[in-house]
């Protein structure tokens, strides 16, 4: 273990170099790159010297005692501080997905069950608000399409965090919340009483730090102006303020409306395409060498239904890591962070298994 924890210190002092240097914060981009894997190695440094402390303890106590018995009563509990502290730094030691630092993109979409669907995905961007506002991050709202009764067909949400530490990063939390959210309860519009089904999709994104991250050509793009529209399809705006882009290489679409003008509507939906285009390319990276996913909790399949919500139960289901409890009304007003715990807690799980066989 020793061998891979110093070329990680010797990063951690090179990079402190670097972020020393005025010449490297001309660049923004480079710097908040360079500041978030600072950020990261920090965690490995301070627990790599918590470990060194507590065996320096350790080896004292065991000495003392051989001439003091009372010293031997401290030798229990140093040594599970060790244990705790070894294990702290193994943890830290698994490599990091490099894009857990970064802000995200989330959008919420309505699927089967029409009306009832679209109230849900209005409630899932209610409890993603939440549980943003719980960990100090702003959120704002892209674009958004409404439904007749108030929910929303679709909806993009930037979430962004000022937190330096990449463990403590948007990306990586929401990263996990890709896929299709089920919910079974007794919809409004529902006159009997029934217990229906519906379900609406969450995509999730990392956002770009800088445009120059991800190259597009203009030759690569095809944009379309229109006139925008309410819920129901009414027209809201006599102008062309509606922009659609499309990304001819991969087929990426991207529509905005909701900004008055023209050009404020091509910015965000520009926005939104540099992130599904760094996406693209990660997603693309993850299917040619499978064995080294970045998050194997994390599906690409944005099919996959991951989460069921039982309302009459108050029930919540993460179908990938078993969780299960029944404080649904708490988790919709934003105590989300157990569920995505687990996902968290899996995900590590796994790659401690990977990085185990590696080092047999």
């Amino acid at each position: 273990m020793q061998d891979p924890i110093q070329s990680l210190l010797d990063e951690h002092a090179e990079l402190q170099q670097q972020l020393a240097d005025p010449a490297v914060h001309a660049d923004q981009g480079r710097a908040r790159r360079l500041g978030r894997r600072y950020a990261e190695l920090n965690g490995v440094l301070e627990a790599h010297r918590r470990v060194g402390r507590l065996e320096e303890d350790l080896g004292a106590a065991r000495e003392l005692a051989a001439e003091e018995p009372e010293f031997a009563e401290e030798i229990p509990a140093l040594e599970a501080q060790l244990d705790e502290a070894r294990e702290k730094l193994r943890r830290l030691l698994i490599p990091r997905d490099p894009d857990d630092g970064r802000n995200v993109i989330l959008e919420v979409k309505a699927g089967e069950g029409g009306d009832e669907s679209a109230l849900f995905a209005g409630d899932l961007l209610r409890m993603y608000v939440k549980y943003a506002e719980s960990r100090g991050w702003k959120t704002e709202i892209i674009s958004a399409t409404e439904s007749d009764l108030g929910g929303y067909k679709d909806v993009q949400l930037a979430v962004k965090s000022s937190a330096t530490d990449p463990a403590e990063g948007v990306w990586a939390r929401l990263k996990y919340e890709g896929g299709v959210h089920r919910v079974q309860r007794v919809p409004v519009t529902e006159s009997q009483g029934r217990i229906h089904t519906s379900a609406a999709g969450v995509l999730v994104f990392p956002e770009v730090d800088e445009p120059e991250e991800v190259e597009i050509s203009q030759n690569d793009l095809k944009i379309d102006v229109y006139r925008s529209s309410g819920p129901g399809g009414q027209s809201v705006n006599t102008t062309d303020s509606a922009v659609r882009i499309t990304h001819l290489p991969t087929g990426i679409v991207v529509a905005m409306q909701n900004e008055k003008s023209q050009l404020q509507n091509r910015e965000a939906a520009m926005r939104v395409l540099r992130a599904r285009l760094l996406a693209h390319q990660q997603e693309q990276l993850d299917a040619e060498n499978a064995a080294a996913r970045r998050s194997q909790v994390r599906t690409m399949d944005r099919s996959e239904r991951i989460r069921t919500y039982n309302f009459p139960e108050n029930r919540i289901n993460d179908h990938r890591t078993g969780y299960k409890a029944y404080n649904l009304d708490h988790v919709m007003a934003g105590d989300l962070e157990p569920v995505v715990r687990s996902a968290i807690e899996l995900d590590e799980k796994v790659r401690l298994e990977a990085l185990g066989r590696q080092s047999g």
